[in-house]
């Protein structure tokens, strides 16, 4: 059976990894940093991404980490009227999210890959790869090479050398707002403790508190806190002084200057980018991309980090179905085709209304879309969009969905 490389330990390389080596197969990753890290701060696992964990056997660990999401609460600044509000048990099945830390995510899993004695060589940085009779070559950033390889699934995110190399016909388009992200101490700040809850001044300003649990058992409860901010005037923000900034967040939103006084210095922020791109084919002969290497976009639907274990589940079942190589990458992307395609288009359509220039849009938003999202069955599809199961994507992974009645609330 021929070696697999997989590109990328962030949270899709490592469920692939650690899936591909539980089915016997020979397995190396290759990362870029030194040390292998986490790169964000809070994000939601949704009942996809959260059935992916149960079926690896990390649910348990994860659900300690991790606060429980019941809710999606928005409300102007300016009227307090709610322009988003999406419970998760206007769905069925007793779904609901968990918002954990991003290093959280990424130590479960790592733990699991470590304790499975895969390989995983740091420092590693892939510019590209080779074709060297149907077989890929991977190629490092300090000129070295390895391989050939039966099988290289790249999975080094939006940015990914591969992709640029390899699918360049395909668009990516940089969107125009991104955000400030900082974790931060929860008890600093009184919130809703079951809720994704922001604030909006029309589409162009947007902030977020999201309760993401703790690193360890032992550890404090964080909130990740965020800052809807236009990728061309963040020089200026950062050049009119954090006091500045400060002072403009607290007039939206007053309850939050407890939580700010934590933020010393703008290294306590992190500005995250954000682009918008669906490969037509996530593959490319015997190059397979998952993960945001094979879709990206901005995060208002939440949907990221459980795309990228959805697409590892897929790839690693249809691998143990189909005997034949290239039979299990034609599989692969057609079992992820709709989904990924109808969540990509929903996540194109959202944005505009929530991070935009627009006032239109925004005004569209907060008078027509709020009250129609009230009224059956708005709220089951609302739901359903946010848990990621609009169009089933279970059957196709070969994942067993978890059965939500077994958690207490």
């Amino acid at each position: 059976m021929e070696k697999i490389a997989i590109c990328g330990a962030g949270p899709a390389g490592l469920a692939m990894a650690l899936m591909l080596a539980r089915s016997g197969r020979d397995v190396e990753v290759f990362e870029r940093f030194a040390v292998p890290e986490p790169v964000g701060s809070g994000l939601i696992l949704q009942p996809t991404g959260l059935s992916v964990l149960h079926m690896l056997g990390l649910y348990d660990r994860i659900r300690g980490l991790g606060h429980r999401i019941d809710r999606l609460w928005g409300t102007d600044v300016r009227t307090g009227r709610a322009v988003l509000d999406v419970r998760y048990d206007s769905g069925s099945r007793g779904r609901f999210g968990l918002a954990v830390q991003r290093a959280a995510l990424f130590s479960t899993l790592h733990d699991a890959v470590a304790s499975s004695g895969i390989p995983i060589a740091a420092g590693r940085m892939v510019s590209g790869v080779r074709d060297v009779e149907g077989r890929p070559v991977l190629r490092f950033s300090d000129g070295s090479e390895v391989g050939p390889y039966g099988l290289v699934i790249d999975a080094s995110g939006a940015r990914s050398a591969v992709v640029s190399q390899l699918c360049g016909d395909d668009r990516s388009r940089q969107l125009d707002y991104g955000a400030f992200w900082a974790t931060l101490d929860a008890n600093a700040m009184a919130y809703e403790r079951n809720a994704l809850v922001q604030r909006y001044d029309k589409a162009s300003v947007m902030i977020g508190v999201l309760p993401v649990g703790r690193l360890s058992a032992e550890g404090r409860d964080k909130i990740a806190f965020f800052w809807s901010q236009r990728i061309d005037g963040a020089e200026a923000v950062l050049g009119s002084g954090l006091a500045a900034w400060k002072a403009q967040v607290i007039r939206y939103w007053p309850e939050t200057a407890a939580m700010l006084d934590e933020i010393g210095s703008w290294d306590s922020l992190t500005l995250a980018r954000y682009q918008h791109r669906t490969l037509r084919r996530p593959a490319c002969g015997r190059v397979v991309f998952i993960g945001d290497a094979a879709h990206s976009t901005s995060p208002q639907l939440g949907q990221g980090a459980n795309m990228a274990l959805l697409d590892a589940a897929a790839l690693s079942l249809h691998l143990s179905q189909h005997r034949d190589m290239d039979a299990a990458i034609d599989a692969y992307c057609r079992a992820r085709r709709y989904h990924v395609r109808l969540f990509q288009l929903l996540s194109r359509m959202f944005t505009p209304f929530y991070q935009g220039d627009s006032a239109a849009l925004a005004f569209i938003r907060d008078q027509v879309v709020s009250s129609l999202a009230k009224v059956p069955p708005a709220p089951r599809i609302l739901a359903s969009i946010v848990a990621g199961t609009l169009l089933d994507p279970f059957a196709s992974a070969g994942v067993i969905e978890h059965d939500w009645q077994e958690d207490s609330a």
